[in-house]
């Protein structure tokens, strides 16, 4: 898929690598480059770098990496074009007429229109349905005219058809339809209306495109309470928060964090529009990332059943990798910020948010309230969960804090539970530690997907490594390069096929850019050409250092024969097993 270099050069310049990932990285100077918190993995300590002089970024912690087009792609799921695309609109730049293969871009927007259609339809049935049942429950569920409008809420009538009669007067055919997930295909090859009998929640993405829908069911109907849509092209639930269309705006830097539509929207509508929820599927590290670009506290208030408790300990853990302050709410009499709000109030609900206790207050509490602490066996059982939960803090005045507490609590010398504690969580270190070594070693085992045959030749592959490293910084070596060296004397292949692409970039250039290679290499393949671009080989001249990777690429070369092995015997092939692994030493 191939761009003019003077477009993608003209898109570079007015798209800056550091504002572009400022708009999702809260980023911090230093010296000639940023730092942050990735947004691609759970971190508390900035491992995330952008390069401005060269366009590009790396994270140290998970190795995402690439140029601006790259970032964009994994951002927002996007392929290359329309990436490129999105940066070009941006920028108020038109998109060239030839040179790039747009389906799959065009299958998207084919899906936005499905979808905006649909969402269409099912609000205005809504409205005008005589029978007035999705719109009597959702005024029986207090929501105001105001909010229907502006969530979108709909209603899927009790018909087999009447969406897709409706899409295909809108000229849609039946497969685009069942790639977006409005539709199903029956065992005859029928195309059927997915959502039926269905209270309608519309699921918004950043950029205000309708993405997907979550269908509540009537009370009295069998099976789950929820029919979601599946992943689509432009729709993956494990990255998708209902309501965060509407709370990335929001001026608060904390975020409520919802098991359900109904909550987001009944909190939304009481005025705290920093509320979001889950799509249907447990909280996932991709949604933490998210809510870390937008907040600096989140607020996990989940149901008060077994499920909804499990929810919240997930979702914590998970939040716990991102740097973000962590508190959990806890309502009492079991009840939703839905049904809580509705009984008590905004102003009362804020002053249950300002007493939301952290984590470690929460569990505790959680632990205590299992528990008569008046009878011996079930004060000793609480006592052990205790030391288990505070075994997991890592400050030691902290622990003082809570043990004192809890030695109160329980009437026992506080010295007691302290050394149990300590005792428990030396033993968590140590398999803490084990099982990092097993990562480690499991890590190492495991086979590279970019460049798998650099594990059999790192020598060669370490050299080639330089060499690229080299040409992207001083693309004025490439001559004396090509001079001594071929893409063919290159021993892995991903390291050639980087070869020729900068070759190709530098014999158009005399400065080589990276956003020239975005649209031949993968996002994965882009995060190692980075790294390969920031690594530091410590050399006094960058042409010795050429001279003295292209002599040992050239000798590593020289070892790795073709050989039919088919018509070996097997004394010979016994012999060339043996000589393979005396070059690999």
């Amino acid at each position: 898929m191939r761009f003019p270099d003077e477009f993608l050069a003209d898109l570079r310049y007015r798209n800056r690598i550091e504002e572009i990932v400022g708009g999702y990285v809260n980023l911090k100077r230093t010296g000639s480059t940023y730092k942050g918190l990735c947004p691609f993995h759970g971190e508390k300590t900035p491992s995330f770098t952008v390069y401005p002089s060269t366009n590009s970024y790396y994270c140290f912690g998970c190795g995402s990496g690439g140029d601006v087009i790259t970032f964009i792609r994994n951002a927002e799921n996007l392929d290359y074009t329309e990436a490129v695309k999105l940066l070009a609109d941006r920028a108020g730049m038109s998109m060239p007429e030839t040179g790039y293969d747009d389906s799959a871009e065009k299958l998207r927007r084919t899906v936005y229109a499905i979808n905006r259609e649909t969402a269409r339809f099912y609000a205005e049935y809504l409205k005008n349905d005589p029978q007035k049942i999705g719109y009597k429950y959702f005024k029986e569920r207090k929501l105001t005219d105001k909010t229907i409008v502006r969530f979108g809420l709909g209603y899927a009538p009790d018909s087999w058809t009447a969406l897709c009669n409706h899409l295909h007067k809108k000229g849609f055919k039946d497969e685009e339809m069942v790639i977006a997930n409005v539709a199903v295909r029956g065992r005859n090859g029928k195309v059927y209306d997915r959502f039926r009998k269905k209270y309608m929640f519309p699921i918004i993405d950043l950029r205000g495109n309708v993405i997907a829908f979550g269908g509540r069911k009537h009370a009295e109907d069998e099976g789950g309470k929820y029919l979601n849509t599946n992943d689509t092209p432009v729709y993956k639930k494990s990255k998708t928060l209902f309501g965060m269309n509407f709370a990335k705006s929001s001026k608060s830097e904390r975020f409520i964090l919802c098991e359900g539509y109904m909550d987001a929207i009944a909190l939304h509508q009481a005025g705290f529009d920093f509320a979001v929820a889950t799509c249907g599927t447990a909280f996932t590290e991709e949604q933490a990332n998210l809510l870390s670009r937008y907040c600096k506290e989140v607020i996990i208030t989940m149901d008060a059943d077994e499920a909804g408790q499990k929810a919240s300990d997930r979702a914590a853990r998970i939040l716990q990798n991102t740097g973000l302050k962590l508190r959990i709410l806890q309502i009492d009499g079991g009840k939703d910020p839905d049904e809580y709000i509705k009984a008590y109030g905004a102003d009362r609900f804020k002053l249950l948010l300002d007493g939301a206790k952290n984590e470690l207050d929460f569990k505790l509490l959680r632990a205590k309230n299992k528990f008569d602490l008046n009878i011996d066996a079930e004060r000793l059982e609480y006592l052990n969960e205790a030391v288990e939960i505070l075994s997991s803090i890592d400050d030691e005045l902290g622990v003082e804090v809570y043990v004192g507490r809890v030695a109160e609590e329980c009437k026992i010398n506080k010295n007691t539970i302290l050394e149990r504690v300590k005792n428990k969580a030396k033993s968590k270190r140590r398999y803490s530690n084990a099982k990092a070594f097993k990562d480690i070693v499991r890590t190492n085992r495991k086979v590279d997907e970019i460049n798998p045959e650099e594990q059999s030749n790192k020598r060669a592959a370490a050299a080639e490594r330089s060499i690229l490293s080299v040409l992207m910084h001083d693309g004025y070596l490439l001559d004396k390069v090509k001079n001594d060296l071929s893409e063919d004397d290159f021993v892995t292949p991903f390291h050639r096929r980087v070869f020729k692409a900068i070759s190709n970039v530098l014999e158009k250039t005399s400065e080589f850019d990276i956003t020239l290679l975005s649209g031949d290499f993968s996002p994965s393949e882009m995060g190692r050409i980075v790294q390969i671009s920031t690594a530091s080989f410590v050399y006094k001249n960058a042409e010795e250092q050429l001279l003295d990777c292209i002599s040992v690429l050239k000798e590593e070369k020289n070892k790795v024969k073709v050989v039919d092995t088919d018509n070996l015997n097997n004394d010979d092939f016994a012999s060339l097993i043996d000589k393979i692994g005396k070059n690999k030493k």
